[in-house]
């Protein structure tokens, strides 16, 4: 008996341990978070661009013939299946910063409900939001990128305190509405979507993809991949280039590092352009890009896809890709596709909560990807389209929620 209560203390000894741990962590995760956000948030929002300077003209309010209803009742619907208080942590002003605190990171402290926290039934309604505003390869993607996530905190001692399939929060900016500026967040470990709403136009942006590992070796979830479609079309496209093209889409053949140049906290980043553009390629070789482009464009649903490709397709002249890395089927490579009006980051990452047996343990690898689409030229998170909605239709508040 004696012994039996020595052991009974030592649990209650061990779980206090653990739970003051816990605590201690997440209190350096918060700490570390608003760190970030301080820095990030640092300069007002303009833009990514080439050169410093916003290039204007590229965005007008105008109908797209495309409707937004789905998306709208579905935010609805999720919204009405909170709990009051739920409903208060996960709803902000459409001009709230709350836009711009994103981060890949699985310890940022976020913000809104996780599918963590929801029940069943709420879950359903979150994941009938992604549906209704992302293409069937889209949602998947973002399906399996959560997946994924689970097999990461399985490859890590099942520590699923960090990492998980459900770690996942969903914010509503504005209040969904058929002629208002409204949008919604989903933001978590390598899946990052902003989606603003106005009328029947849809800015997805910025957009974020990622995985480690990108296919799952083992576990609940094994066999299930992301991004390879990704890895391989852009590795095709520079093989197809010819020696003198070769030199001017290749910036560098070492790849040692990370070279994601907007991932988060980066909303203001100066890209100068680089690579070859659009002029020094073959025809076929133009469909070929254009092809790519609409692999990253085509997550979002069949008809706003389209007409973003219509607005990639007007600057198309103006496009550029770059490549950083080898070429060879094993190379780990880097590439961008830059234009007025989209940013395509492609990038294969040092390992960074996975760590492979037999490898460099520093090295970029092919079980580490990190996927950026930007709007350069001021309209991520649709903000050149609410600028000008602002200046049609002055307001002295903001459109969004009463708290």
């Amino acid at each position: 008996m004696k012994q039996m209560q020595r052991w009974t203390v030592y649990a209650v000894i061990a779980l206090a341990a653990t739970t003051v741990i816990a605590v201690a962590q997440q209190a350096g995760f918060k700490e570390r978070s608003l760190q970030f956000e301080k820095t990030g948030l640092a300069e007002p929002f303009k833009g990514i661009t080439t050169d410093g300077r916003i290039r204007s003209g590229l965005f007008t309010i105008t109908s797209t013939g495309v409707s937004t209803e789905p998306v709208r009742k579905a935010a609805e619907a999720f919204l009405a299946g909170l709990t009051p208080a739920e409903r208060t942590k996960s709803t902000f002003g459409v001009e709230d910063d709350e836009w711009r605190k994103w981060m890949n990171q699985h310890f940022y402290v976020r913000q809104g409900v996780s599918f963590l926290e929801m029940t069943p039934a709420q879950r359903e309604l979150g994941y009938a939001l992604l549906k209704s505003a992302l293409s069937a390869r889209g949602l998947k993607q973002t399906r399996d990128i959560m997946r994924l996530n689970e097999t990461l905190g399985e490859l890590n001692g099942n520590d699923f305190e960090q990492y998980g399939e459900f770690r996942y929060h969903i914010t509503v900016m504005g209040r969904p509405s058929a002629t208002e500026p409204w949008g919604w967040q989903l933001d978590g470990h390598h899946a990052i979507i902003n989606y603003f709403v106005l009328g029947d136009q849809v800015v997805m942006t910025p957009f974020f993809a990622g995985s480690e590992p990108v296919i799952a070796p083992s576990g609940k979830y094994k066999g299930t991949a992301v991004l390879q479609e990704e890895q391989s079309r852009g590795l095709a496209f520079v093989n197809g280039l010819d020696a003198e093209q070769h030199a001017r889409a290749i910036l560098s053949t070492e790849k040692t590092g990370n070279n994601n140049l907007t991932e988060a906290w980066k909303d203001n980043a100066v890209v100068p352009q680089a690579g070859i553009m659009s002029a020094d390629l073959s025809d076929a070789q133009r469909k070929q890009l254009v092809d790519l482009i609409a692999l990253y464009v085509g997550n979002m649903d069949e008809g706003h896809a389209k007409v973003k490709m219509s607005d990639v397709q007007k600057t198309f002249a103006s496009t550029s890709f770059a490549w950083i890395g080898k070429t060879d089927p094993s190379a780990v490579f880097y590439y961008r596709i830059q234009s007025p009006v989209i940013l395509i980051e492609f990038d294969h990452q040092r390992p960074a909560n996975l760590r492979l047996p037999g490898t460099d343990t520093n090295a970029p690898n092919h079980e580490h990807i990190h996927v950026v689409v930007r709007t350069p030229n001021g309209n991520d998170y649709g903000k050149d389209l609410l600028r000008q909605h602002y200046a049609q239709h002055p307001h002295t508040a903001q459109y969004g929620v009463t708290r």
